[in-house]
């Protein structure tokens, strides 16, 4: 695969309720290569079947829904925790990491501890937009999660100019870049795209222009 040849650790498969990204089908063949899989989900019934039966690495539960275009906001983990909590056990029993997209806020966070979470994933979109604060809260999140025992990854908005900042955040595992990437992708070409990506993360970033 090109993603990962050109230095990807993984590839999060956004599985939505109208397949307008992925087919099922899809991704049984991609997990047929061994490829280490996350998958971007809706806390649905449905979705937690099909994870369950595909057994991917890691599963990320996202406050979608049919009509949404993007997930523009964090989980409420607090507020749904009696409907959560099944859909977690199930996950981590079929073996997946399960993690929470969830905002910075402490309420949050101490919900997916006690879901039993053992990721969360901050909403980098207020940062990502220019919002004032924004990255203060997020480090905020990221040093409550510590405290916590949680592992702190973080996304959406993401891409090589707004990075830097988010990679100081207190123990920080993981990064989820896709539209940014993709996008960038049309006009560089994917695996230089990742390359790119791949040189901020491990600290050393391109020179400016380049």
């Amino acid at each position: 695969m090109v993603a990962m040849a050109a230095g990807a650790d993984g590839i999060t498969m956004h599985l939505r309720e109208d397949r307008r990204h992925i087919r099922d089908t899809d991704i049984e063949r991609l997990m047929a290569t061994g490829t280490r899989l996350n998958f971007e989900m809706a806390a649905t019934e449905e979705m937690v079947t099909i994870a369950t039966r595909l057994r991917p690495a890691a599963a990320c539960l996202v406050p979608e829904r049919r009509a949404e275009v993007t997930t523009e906001g964090g989980l409420d983990a607090a507020g749904q925790f009696a409907s959560l909590a099944p859909l977690v056990a199930r996950l981590r029993d079929a073996g997946a990491r399960v993690s929470l997209f969830l905002d910075p806020d402490p309420a949050q966070l101490d919900a997916a501890q006690r879901l039993g979470a053992e990721v969360v994933e901050l909403h980098t979109g207020a940062y990502a937009e220019g919002m004032p604060g924004a990255l203060d809260r997020l480090m905020a999140g990221a040093r409550h999660l510590e405290s916590l025992g949680l592992e702190c990854h973080a996304g959406h908005g993401l891409s090589d100019t707004n990075l830097p900042p988010i990679l100081a955040l207190p123990r920080l595992m993981e990064v989820n870049i896709g539209h940014w990437l993709i996008g960038q992708a049309i006009f560089d070409g994917l695996a230089p795209t990742i390359r790119r990506l791949r040189t901020i993360l491990d600290g050393n970033p391109p020179a400016s222009g380049s």
